[in-house]
């Protein structure tokens, strides 16, 4: 089993920046790819960004390209998104994933563990 936990959210100004985090334990050893989805109220959960088991590739939804940036931190079994000019449309239940591909994709289904989400609220 694996478990995320997901913080940094919080209700933020449009143009204002954001951090979240995903801490990752249970089991930890994995080569796969991880990513970030989203669900607005009323929406489906859409992908925002993924990264690759060994950090060298990432893959951006276009909504978001130029302004977030996803990292992460093998050693500290931890993923990050930095948010930056966040918009109004930005505003949602922000969710870390665990995949079961090596490259990141953007496909739901790759995506086998899930956190319980963290909100952003985008004030305009």
């Amino acid at each position: 089993q694996v478990q995320l936990v997901e913080s940094g959210g919080g209700l933020v100004q449009a143009g204002d920046s954001l951090r979240l985090s995903c801490e990752r334990s249970g089991r930890t050893f994995s080569n796969g790819a991880m990513g970030w989805f989203r669900q607005a109220p009323g929406k489906e959960r859409e992908f925002v960004a993924a990264i690759a088991w060994s950090g060298s590739s990432t893959h951006y939804a276009d909504s978001v390209k130029g302004r977030f940036t996803i990292s992460k931190d093998t050693a500290k079994n931890a993923m990050y998104l930095q948010m930056n000019s966040l918009k109004p449309e930005d505003t949602a239940v922000y969710y870390c994933s665990t995949s079961r591909t090596v490259q990141p994709t953007s496909l739901r289904g790759d995506y086998n563990y899930w956190g319980q989400g963290t909100q952003v609220t985008v004030a305009s």
